[in-house]
């Protein structure tokens, strides 16, 4: 590693091209953005069930890109099986995303409350779900042609932005509530985020401009100073604002993540504590998301008022990330014991069969 200030090799000299990190079977810094957004995930879950507080230590500042980096580094991933058999490739969605998520649902609310969760946050299992229904928009899209791509992304995600803006007021009207269910059941007001699968597919094929871009530092700069700008912008009620606020913002903050960890790779690798902690959580960003609910510690929300006193946004961003660490922490050693058995591996977490491995 060596530090350089030549125009488009800022920081890392040591590159790995595009070419040969998709010939290795796992790609380094994605896993550790990965992994950095689980944690992030179950930073924000720490800060609205165990706090009581959902903007917490920044929280609102992180919703702006966390979602929209999982969901980009999602369709980035995807983009190279869209091709393949769409059955082929829905078959193994399924197994992976819905089995587990359905199970563990089970398991969170078993019947007869289970049945109470199957709406638009699934029991807080919606990303799954959701993640799910993109495979198929975006398979479906594919073999539409992809120059109707970016108008279906934009229709799809507008159309849900609006959808839950006007919610309570469509259940208010004569809307029939069998079809207020059905496009709940779809968790349709999350399709907003299919902006950003989108836009991680078209990252991923036209990655050679993506990179010459943003190895320009000064493109960098711009992206975080926009991205500030954003995030220090008051909210409004004006509809139209607030959905350019949340995928400008949501954009600009994955385009500044993915930006970030790619750059900073050679202090992200393997032989690093940060690299490997980070990265090895990327690889079970499945398990922790499907496993976290279980071991959220809710009792801290009777100290939560003690820790809102201080007042210190500082404070509240050492004590949430602290109690998010030991969840992980905690979710890896479960998912450990679990994968000991292969049954439970596949069919909890999606883990390839030993027919499959063959």
């Amino acid at each position: 590693m060596e530090l350089k200030g030549v125009k488009g090799q800022w920081f890392c000299r040591k590159r790995t091209t595009f070419v040969s990190e998709m010939g290795q079977q796992r790609i380094g810094y994605i896993d550790a953005m990965r992994g950095f957004t689980m944690i992030l995930v179950v930073y924000s879950h720490v800060c609205g069930f165990c706090l009581g507080e959902t903007t917490l230590g920044y929280n609102d500042v992180f919703f702006l890109f966390r979602l929209p980096c999982f969901f980009m580094i999602s369709g980035w991933l995807f983009e190279q099986t869209a091709h393949r058999p769409f059955w082929q490739v829905i078959r193994k969605k399924f197994m992976v995303q819905i089995v587990p998520t359905f199970i563990f649902l089970l398991l969170l609310a078993p019947p007869p409350l289970f049945f109470s969760r199957l709406g638009t946050t699934k029991g807080g299992y919606w990303f799954t779900f959701t993640l799910f229904v993109f495979f198929m928009l975006y398979l479906l899209t594919v073999r539409m042609g992809r120059r109707w791509g970016a108008v279906v992304a934009l229709l799809v995600s507008i159309s849900a932005f609006c959808y839950s803006a006007s919610y309570n007021w469509l259940a208010s009207t004569d809307v029939s509530p069998i079809a207020l269910s059905a496009l709940g059941f779809l968790s349709f007001a999350t399709w907003r985020y299919y902006l950003f699968f989108y836009l991680g597919t078209v990252i991923r094929r036209r990655f050679d401009v993506f990179t010459r871009l943003t190895d320009l530092p000064y493109v960098v700069v711009a992206i975080v100073l926009t991205f500030l700008i954003i995030a220090l912008t008051p909210t409004t009620d004006d509809l139209v604002l607030t959905y350019l606020r949340f995928a400008v913002a949501g954009a600009v903050g994955m385009t500044m993540v993915f930006s970030l960890f790619r750059r900073f790779e050679c202090f992200l690798n393997r032989g690093s504590h940060l690299g490997r902690s980070l990265q090895f959580i990327g690889t079970r960003t499945l398990d922790i998301y499907l496993l976290h609910y279980f071991f959220l510690p809710r009792f801290l929300l009777r100290y939560s008022n003690q820790l809102q006193a201080f007042d210190s946004k500082l404070l509240e961003l050492l004590v949430a990330m602290a109690v998010a660490l030991a969840v992980v922490g905690t979710c890896l050693l479960a998912s450990y014991i679990i994968r000991l058995s292969p049954f439970l591996a596949h069919y909890l977490f999606g883990a390839k069969s030993e027919k499959d491995a063959k």
